[in-house]
Protein backbone atom coordinates (compact mmCIF):
# COMPACT_ATOMS: atom_id res chain seq x y z
CA UNK A 1 0.00 0.00 0.00
CA UNK A 2 1.06 3.13 -0.68
CA UNK A 3 2.42 5.70 1.79
CA UNK A 4 2.20 9.40 2.34
CA UNK A 5 4.00 11.42 4.42
CA UNK A 6 3.28 15.13 5.40
CA UNK A 7 4.66 17.49 7.64
CA UNK A 8 3.72 20.84 9.19
CA UNK A 9 4.62 23.81 11.51
CA UNK A 10 2.25 25.67 13.37
CA UNK A 11 2.02 28.61 15.88
CA UNK A 12 0.02 27.31 19.26
CA UNK A 13 -2.43 29.67 20.53
CA UNK A 14 -1.13 31.99 23.76
CA UNK A 15 -1.46 30.53 27.09
CA UNK A 16 -1.58 26.67 25.45
CA UNK A 17 -1.23 24.97 28.82
CA UNK A 18 1.03 21.75 28.89
CA UNK A 19 -2.34 19.24 30.37
CA UNK A 20 -4.04 20.42 26.88
CA UNK A 21 -1.32 19.24 24.65
CA UNK A 22 -1.36 15.87 26.74
CA UNK A 23 -5.18 15.41 25.62
CA UNK A 24 -4.54 16.53 21.89
CA UNK A 25 -1.71 13.82 21.80
CA UNK A 26 -4.14 11.31 23.49
CA UNK A 27 -7.54 12.38 21.19
CA UNK A 28 -4.81 12.36 18.24
CA UNK A 29 -3.12 8.75 18.79
CA UNK A 30 -6.78 7.54 19.37
CA UNK A 31 -8.37 9.52 16.07
CA UNK A 32 -5.40 8.37 14.44
CA UNK A 33 -5.02 4.66 14.94
CA UNK A 34 -8.54 4.48 13.08
CA UNK A 35 -6.90 6.59 9.88
CA UNK A 36 -3.91 4.11 10.11
CA UNK A 37 -1.74 6.94 11.01
CA UNK A 38 1.82 6.80 12.65
CA UNK A 39 3.45 10.68 13.31
CA UNK A 40 5.01 12.51 16.04
CA UNK A 41 4.32 15.84 17.32
CA UNK A 42 7.09 18.13 18.70
CA UNK A 43 6.49 21.28 20.63
CA UNK A 44 8.73 23.98 22.19
CA UNK A 45 5.80 25.73 24.61
CA UNK A 46 5.16 27.84 21.76
CA UNK A 47 5.39 26.05 18.08
CA UNK A 48 4.36 23.17 16.60
CA UNK A 49 5.99 20.61 14.19
CA UNK A 50 3.98 17.85 13.62
CA UNK A 51 5.11 14.98 10.87
CA UNK A 52 2.73 12.30 10.01
CA UNK A 53 2.64 8.95 7.61
CA UNK A 54 0.09 7.02 6.79
CA UNK A 55 -2.56 6.55 3.82
CA UNK A 56 -3.78 8.61 1.25
CA UNK A 57 -7.28 8.68 2.84
CA UNK A 58 -5.74 8.40 6.29
CA UNK A 59 -3.35 11.38 5.88
CA UNK A 60 -6.33 13.76 4.20
CA UNK A 61 -8.37 12.63 7.37
CA UNK A 62 -6.26 13.48 9.93
CA UNK A 63 -5.09 16.92 7.96
CA UNK A 64 -8.94 17.62 7.77
CA UNK A 65 -8.98 17.63 11.29
CA UNK A 66 -5.51 19.44 12.13
CA UNK A 67 -6.95 22.63 10.29
CA UNK A 68 -9.67 23.06 11.94
CA UNK A 69 -8.21 22.59 15.29
CA UNK A 70 -8.11 25.60 17.82
CA UNK A 71 -5.02 24.65 19.37
CA UNK A 72 -3.03 26.12 16.90
CA UNK A 73 -2.63 28.93 13.92
CA UNK A 74 -0.60 30.32 11.14
CA UNK A 75 -0.11 26.46 9.72
CA UNK A 76 2.60 26.17 7.35
CA UNK A 77 3.47 23.14 5.34
CA UNK A 78 6.69 22.02 4.86
CA UNK A 79 6.56 18.61 3.43
CA UNK A 80 4.03 15.89 1.35
CA UNK A 81 4.99 13.30 -0.76
CA UNK A 82 5.14 9.35 -1.11
CA UNK A 83 7.59 7.61 1.42
CA UNK A 84 8.78 3.83 0.43
CA UNK A 85 8.27 2.71 4.53
CA UNK A 86 7.11 4.48 7.58
CA UNK A 87 9.87 6.17 9.84
CA UNK A 88 7.55 6.20 12.57
CA UNK A 89 5.26 2.60 12.43
CA UNK A 90 5.10 2.11 16.32
CA UNK A 91 3.62 5.64 17.49
CA UNK A 92 0.11 6.54 16.21
CA UNK A 93 0.95 9.89 17.70
CA UNK A 94 4.01 10.68 20.33
CA UNK A 95 4.28 14.22 21.74
CA UNK A 96 7.98 15.34 21.95
CA UNK A 97 8.81 18.22 23.93
CA UNK A 98 11.67 19.82 22.59
CA UNK A 99 14.07 23.26 22.95
CA UNK A 100 12.89 26.50 20.66
CA UNK A 101 16.29 25.79 19.30
CA UNK A 102 15.64 22.28 18.33
CA UNK A 103 12.17 22.95 16.78
CA UNK A 104 13.63 25.62 14.76
CA UNK A 105 16.55 23.74 13.42
CA UNK A 106 13.98 21.22 12.26
CA UNK A 107 11.39 23.57 10.45
CA UNK A 108 13.85 25.52 8.55
CA UNK A 109 15.58 22.04 7.44
CA UNK A 110 15.40 21.18 3.96
CA UNK A 111 11.80 19.25 3.37
CA UNK A 112 12.32 18.39 -0.20
CA UNK A 113 11.22 14.77 -0.95
CA UNK A 114 11.14 14.03 2.87
CA UNK A 115 14.80 12.33 2.00
CA UNK A 116 17.58 11.61 4.75
CA UNK A 117 21.14 12.08 4.19
CA UNK A 118 22.75 8.98 2.88
CA UNK A 119 25.62 7.85 5.73
CA UNK A 120 28.52 9.64 5.44
CA UNK A 121 27.37 12.18 3.69
CA UNK A 122 29.11 15.89 4.37
CA UNK A 123 25.38 18.11 3.29
CA UNK A 124 23.27 19.76 6.00
CA UNK A 125 20.83 17.60 7.73
CA UNK A 126 17.24 17.53 6.50
CA UNK A 127 14.49 17.79 8.40
CA UNK A 128 13.80 14.17 8.32
CA UNK A 129 16.94 13.61 9.98
CA UNK A 130 16.74 16.18 12.17
CA UNK A 131 13.34 15.07 13.10
CA UNK A 132 14.83 11.60 13.63
CA UNK A 133 17.71 12.95 15.98
CA UNK A 134 14.80 14.43 18.18
CA UNK A 135 12.90 11.10 18.65
CA UNK A 136 15.73 8.83 19.34
CA UNK A 137 16.11 9.22 22.76
CA UNK A 138 12.19 8.28 22.86
CA UNK A 139 12.30 5.37 20.76
CA UNK A 140 12.49 1.61 22.98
Amino acid sequence: MPLLAFAYASQAIEGLPADKIEQLSRDAASFNALAGVTGLLLFDGARFLQYLEGPDDGIQTVYSRIRFATSHCDLVELARGRVSRRRFPYWSMRWIPVEEAALREATFSDWTSLAQRKPGSRTQPTGVDRLTELAAPYLI
